[in-house]
């Protein structure tokens, strides 16, 4: 049995199986009878007919665009590398960039610029629909001129970035032709920390932010007794209003950024749309991620995930690069590295892609686990703050669900593999029984 299968069979598997198995508790757990003795069965999240309408028709074009990008990645990847496109490509590249010093790596940039800026172009008529459909059901306002720029930044900010890694990865390949998985994951780990850093510096290059004090300074006083409730740290100074009426009607706010760059983000389609109360329960939700380390954690399972996964990419790789060049009709391959050019580096890229598309379940259940913990802690931060906890925590789901035209009953399957956090309607059920105040009810993060 050699390698791939073992490791799919005594690793992938398996977390695909407990992936499956994790939610469940969850799943149980949201539709336990709540202390009033109301059923479990009855919806906690619920739409009005035409919105409902609206969200079902909207959930099956969500579901089809998502797995038609990545299939339809994988199908571009996967033509380019059984055609002699990226080849001709190089050598094109090779014929115009004289052999100087650094040649090398001039030809490596070019030849990533340009793969980057065929995927994106690829991937365009499936963004224009998305943004079209997004449109049409009233999630963006945002006109075509706005939309455009935007993508155009967003491409430039991909070209900026991901061109250079891909070079970078590329020479260590070429460099370490044995061991360059060892390599390129002790390069992966820095680069993980330092965009998780440098993320929220990114934002203004998108949108417009403004002190959150400046135009809601009730909002931000009461932000800093969740802030003092959960210890977060986070000074008035680092608390911005971000300007999303101008491109959707979604709900949000968020905390974003670690160490230096932590910081509270409230968009102004949700200050004075919905209740503050609401808004300190979605804030303290996000403090939780921080006080949990969810962040740390994440990227531990990250690096951990990445070994196996570059030592599987790594194995997979070379026969199929040979297979492919005899495929082309090529007979000079490499024997020592037969990924020593950037068109056979592609064969990389195709695998991470297939492994990145089958390990989303198994990435998924974890940020699903981390987000049930994260609504748990934000309710149970704004006890003694707000009310009733409960009431505002189902209030804001259903808001927030009513904002996005979130399914009340989205497939299992589809939750299962795609969704990020629980379904609005899990999330809900659960917040409207959570009641750990009780006299025989301990709370899970704070003492009573």
């Amino acid at each position: 049995m050699n390698f791939a299968r073992r490791f799919i069979l005594f690793f992938y598997l398996p977390l695909l199986c407990a992936a499956f198995l994790a939610q469940r508790p969850l799943l149980a757990q949201s539709a336990s009878p709540s202390v009033s003795g109301q059923s479990g069965a009855q919806s906690a999240y619920t739409l009005p007919p035409e919105k409902l309408a609206k969200a079902i028709a909207l959930a099956r074009i969500r579901n089809v665009l998502g797995f038609a990008g990545s299939l339809w990645q994988l199908f571009v990847l996967g033509l380019l590398l059984v055609t002699p496109a990226a080849a001709r490509l190089e050598a094109w590249l090779q014929r115009i960039i004289p052999p100087r010093k650094l040649a090398g790596v001039l030809r490596s940039l070019c030849f990533f610029v340009l793969l980057l800026l065929a995927l994106n172009l690829a991937s365009l008529p499936l963004a224009l629909y998305g943004h079209s459909v997004s449109l049409r059901y009233g999630i963006s306002v945002q006109g075509w001129t706005g939309w455009w720029l935007d993508l155009l930044k967003g491409f430039a900010v991909s070209l900026a970035i991901l061109s250079p890694l891909l070079t970078l990865f590329s020479a260590i390949v070429r460099r370490w032709p044995r061991r360059y998985w060892l390599v390129a994951w002790a390069a992966t780990l820095p680069l993980l920390l330092l965009g998780t850093v440098l993320a929220p510096l990114l934002d203004p290059f998108f949108n417009q932010f403004e002190p959150l004090s400046q135009s809601h300074p009730a909002l931000a006083a009461q932000l800093e007794k969740v802030v003092a409730r959960t210890g977060t740290r986070i000074p008035p100074e680092r608390m911005f209003l971000m300007k999303a009426s101008g491109k959707t009607n979604g709900l949000n706010a968020y905390v974003t950024g670690i160490g230096p760059t932590k910081r509270i983000v409230v968009w102004d389609t949700t200050a004075g749309r919905i209740p503050d109360d609401e808004i300190l329960f979605v804030f303290a939700h996000e403090s939780g991620h921080y006080v949990l380390n969810h962040i740390p954690k994440g990227l531990a399972l990250s690096a951990v995930s990445l070994f196996f996964l570059y030592r599987l990419l790594a194995v997979l790789a070379a026969p199929l690069a040979r297979r492919l060049a005899v495929r082309r009709g090529f007979s000079n391959l490499d024997s020592v590295n037969p990924l020593s050019t950037c068109a056979d580096f592609l064969v990389l890229l195709f695998l991470l892609s297939v492994a990145q598309f089958l390990s989303e379940p198994i990435a998924n259940a974890v940020s699903r686990h981390f987000e049930h913990q994260a609504d748990v802690y934000g309710q149970e931060a704004i006890h003694g703050i707000v009310a009733d906890p409960q009431r505002t925590a189902v209030a804001a789901f259903n808001h927030l669900g009513e904002a996005w035209l979130e399914d009340p009953k989205p497939s299992p399957f589809i939750e299962f593999w795609s969704y990020t956090h629980p379904s609005t309607q899990h999330r809900a059920q659960f917040a409207q029984h959570y009641s750990p105040w009780t006299a025989d009810a301990q709370p899970e993060f704070f003492s009573k």
